[in-house]
């Protein structure tokens, strides 16, 4: 899904005008985008968590040429998502209820 089918979506669904629609798209990323730069965990309930990790610098090797290089510090966003998103991907009837689990 792109973010012109999001704008798409909520300009069907909610009824705001493309424009709005296109807008609110752009506000809410730009605030995730600001809140996961100054290193702060984005939270969306019944969705998932986007973490912002630290990584050590590190040596690593060129897999072409097996030369040792040094990997620099950085800065890599992960994504947990929520049980509720992970039942829904499974196929499971009822949001909350556990998924590919038998009762003993």
């Amino acid at each position: 899904m792109t973010k012109a089918e999001i704008v798409e979506q909520i300009y069907e669904r909610v009824g705001f005008s493309k424009k709005e629609a296109a807008e609110l798209v752009e506000k809410v990323f730009e605030i995730i985008k600001q809140t996961l730069a100054e290193g702060e965990k984005v939270k969306i309930s019944g969705f998932g968590n986007f973490v912002v990790r630290e990584k050590n610098a590190r040596k690593g090797r060129n897999p072409q040429t097996g030369e040792e290089i040094l990997l620099e510090a950085r800065r890599v966003l992960t994504f947990k998502p929520s049980l509720v998103l992970k039942n829904i991907l499974n196929g499971a009837e009822h949001p909350g209820a556990e998924s590919g689990r038998s009762a003993p």
